[in-house]
């Protein structure tokens, strides 16, 4: 699975690199976490990055229902929660690495796996907007100022895909985020079929992190730091 990430690279580097601004400001983030909003490129909006929540809720999601954080690839075409998004809202989620966990015998240890040069890549996503039930007429409809306050606003999020594991990450984990070539990336924006097989291993390394990452409210530049094993 992929459940935690890092995207520090700076902003007018990613911009370059996935030809998208940011409309509003970039914060670094070392522990990227589930249900926090983060920034993502929409087959909607190719041309910026976007802030949407980690965790897909389908359109006819309950309120009290858990964003979906991961997708498997093999089959989120024909799952119910997924297969709409996959054919009409793709995403590209930017990063520079991720992190996963493994039992060396003493406990599970995190591990961050990342490019050798630590340059950014974008893996395969889906997205979705979800709009809370419309609140009731009458008298409940008003707050307590008497106000019609209307609609709530939809929500956006968005899940990444997995798939099996390169040689870098097998011993790590059983899966692995998709992580795209650069040369299709545009091609999944625009609903094509491309490659969602494990990234060629040759070009990442992984290394033992600090477990002050297990803890999401952690979020500083000395998580990505090798630790000793």
């Amino acid at each position: 699975m992929c459940g935690r990430y890092s995207l520090f690279t700076p902003p007018s580097e990613l911009e370059s690199r996935f030809d998208a601004t940011f409309d509003a400001d970039f914060e670094p983030r070392y522990n990227a976490a589930p249900s926090q909003q983060l920034p993502v490129i929409t087959d909607e909006a190719p041309e910026s990055f976007q802030r949407l929540e980690w965790g897909l809720l389908p359109g006819w999601a309950d309120e009290s229902d858990e964003g979906h954080i991961n997708a498997r690839a093999e089959t989120a075409d024909e799952k119910p929660a997924f297969a709409e998004a996959y054919e009409q809202r793709r995403c590209l989620v930017p990063a520079d690495g991720f992190y996963e966990w493994a039992d060396r015998g003493d406990g599970k240890r995190p591990y961050r796996v990342a490019y050798e040069d630590d340059r950014p890549f974008a893996m395969a996503g889906l997205w979705e907007r979800w709009t809370p039930e419309t609140q009731q007429t009458g008298l409940d409809a008003f707050g307590s100022d008497g106000a019609d306050h209307g609609e709530a606003d939809p929500v956006e999020t968005f899940t990444v895909l997995t798939t099996e594991p390169n040689a870098v990450v097998e011993s790590l984990h059983h899966r692995m985020a998709v992580i795209l070539d650069a040369d299709e990336e545009r091609a999944w924006l625009d609903g094509e079929d491309v490659s969602l097989d494990p990234a060629p291993a040759d070009e990442f390394r992984s290394y033992p992190v600090s477990t002050a990452v297990n803890n999401p409210a952690n979020d500083s530049p000395e998580l990505v730091r090798p630790v000793d094993g």
